[in-house]
């Protein structure tokens, strides 16, 4: 785990070792349904493998239909997998007495929908053993919720293979930390091969779900480093709101991310709008060149939102995309074979 002096400088946003891989180049899929080991033109295992989708959409409401909340949870799931060295399920990885895994690093802190996706693969095991990776699951799930939810469909390549390797260091030096400024944040994702506006749009995902105060106290209790200085961009009477909500030091209590948290739809980014970001990185958005007239045009009904949040994800899933014959497919997933 970190020392309290790692933690401190990793809440202040004094990070700058941002690396990564990029987007793999792959041709635009304009079908509507998924494609069975599309990625870099794999031909379909065997007929089986038709069925994942179906299955993984069956699990996903059976989950969600019990705590609709989740839907944010399996949209991170997929953003803090294939931001650290691909799309390679290394974030489901327990950790063990030898190695603190990805799913433990601070940037991870309070991870959701983990022991679902080993539900979801259990089901497909029953069905198909020894087919269909965790790391693909993961992808349908996040694209499953987000259409549960009211939010938009997208096609899911599949024939991706899970890593065997999951140290916590490469998580906590390749995904944003909710105290980053809007020039980090750009940096972070072009690393990654994302434009500002995607970042943006992606940004998008926290009109579902919910947080914790963890990722919120900064913004309350010790902007831009400065202990006890509020952010002074926020609404004030949202700021004294949040800080009920989030005492001082309290880590977990729990926070919807807009009135809405269950539908996908566009009320973060009028949230955002009305200065009352739950953390740094929300208020961000509107605070660096020309985020604040992308942030607005999103917010509009009509507006394009829905489409470029569906092409971001799509994108998102084919980062780096671990490939037979290296990996493996694992039996359960929080669990190497």
């Amino acid at each position: 785990m970190f020392s309290n002096h790692q933690a401190e400088t990793l809440a202040s946003g004094r990070i700058q070792d941002l690396i990564g891989s990029r987007a793999v180049d792959l041709p635009r899929d304009i079908s509507t349904r998924d494609i069975p080991y599309r990625i870099r033109g794999q031909g379909p295992r065997n007929d089986k493998h038709q069925l994942a989708p179906a299955i993984v959409k069956r699990e996903v409401a059976k989950i969600l239909h019990i705590n609709p909340n989740l839907v944010g949870g399996f949209q991170r799931l997929q953003f803090h997998d294939c931001w650290v060295n691909g799309c390679d399920a290394s974030l489901l990885i327990a950790s063990t007495p030898n190695n603190q895994a990805e799913v433990d690093a601070f940037v991870n802190f309070e991870l959701r929908a983990v022991a679902e996706i080993d539900q979801i693969k259990a089901a497909i095991e029953a069905e198909c053993p020894n087919t269909v990776s965790c790391a693909d699951i993961i992808a349908l799930a996040a694209r499953d919720a987000t259409v549960f939810a009211n939010g938009p469909y997208w096609p899911v390549d599949l024939g991706r293979r899970d890593s065997r390797r999951s140290v916590a260091m490469d998580a906590d030096t390749n995904l944003p930390f909710p105290v980053f400024p809007f020039a980090v944040l750009v940096q972070n994702f072009a690393a990654k091969g994302f434009s500002a506006r995607e970042m943006i749009v992606l940004s998008g995902s926290h009109t579902v779900g919910h947080t914790h105060c963890n990722g919120i106290g900064p913004n309350l209790y010790n902007y831009t480093g400065i202990d006890d200085l509020t952010n002074p961009n926020l609404d004030p009477a949202f700021a004294a709101s949040l800080k009920q909500e989030c005492p001082k030091f309290n880590r977990f209590n729990i926070v919807n991310m807009d009135s809405t948290p269950n539908t996908f739809d566009r009320q973060y980014y009028l949230k955002v709008l009305a200065n009352q970001g739950d953390m740094i990185t929300d208020d961000e958005l509107i605070r660096g060149p020309d985020g604040s007239s992308i942030v607005e045009y999103l917010a509009q009904p009509g507006s394009t939102f829905f489409a470029e949040f569906a092409d971001a994800m799509a994108k998102m899933s084919k980062l780096s995309p671990l490939l037979a014959p290296a990996g493996e497919i694992r039996a359960t997933c929080q669990v190497i074979n």
